[in-house]
């Protein structure tokens, strides 16, 4: 398993892991892909897009950023609007308040709490102030399936990462299951919304 969210091997692991039959012919994203359009993100900025699996759940509405140089290419190859983070910031899509929402799905757990503060506070700018902020993370056992996993991110870590980064957490639930199952099941997530 990779140990670095930076490399081809990290990038291959995440085409692999979706490209499962079993998974395609199940639909198993279906019900996160209604979670998250149910939050209405509008355009939304996806910081850590990977290969563009919540750009897909998003209709394309929206532009990713990873740090990932062959995730990057490979949500292009998808159809899909994603740069690193160096190609982003000269790009036309680095404009103040151009995004309605801003999401960070499976992206916090990968790096120290003053880590996490500093990407959402370079990137919040973009966020129109009246949008939103979207923080999805593994609970438990999601958390200890990744060897690239940092720091563990619960409610309350989401809710101060909020804070920390000037915004009122306005939402906070465990989905798809109540929180306890996190304990065991791999795919449940912890979601946090904020405002400014």
């Amino acid at each position: 398993m990779p140990d670095d969210t930076s490399s081809e091997a990290y990038a291959d692991r995440l085409r692999t892991r979706g490209s499962a039959w079993w998974k395609r012919l199940l639909r198993v994203q279906a019900i996160y892909r209604w979670n998250l359009r149910r939050l209405k993100p509008g355009f939304t900025l996806d910081v850590g897009c990977g290969i563009g699996r919540n750009l897909d759940h998003l209709d394309g509405n929206g532009v990713g950023v990873d740090h990932n140089p062959t995730a990057v290419v490979e949500a292009q190859r998808r159809g899909f609007t994603a740069f690193t983070p160096q190609e982003f910031a000269v790009s036309p899509q680095a404009k103040e308040g151009r995004f309605d929402s801003i999401l960070l799905a499976h992206v916090v757990e990968h790096m120290t709490s003053g880590e996490a503060v500093e990407l959402v506070g370079r990137y919040l700018p973009f966020v129109a102030p009246s949008g939103t902020a979207i923080f999805i993370c593994p609970q438990e056992s999601g958390f200890r399936s990744d060897s690239t996993h940092v720091e563990f991110a619960d409610f309350e870590s989401l809710r101060r990462l909020c804070e920390d980064v000037g915004l009122r957490a306005t939402k906070t639930y465990s989905f798809p299951f109540p929180r306890f199952v996190g304990r065991f099941f791999r795919y449940n997530e912890s979601v946090v919304v904020g405002r400014r």
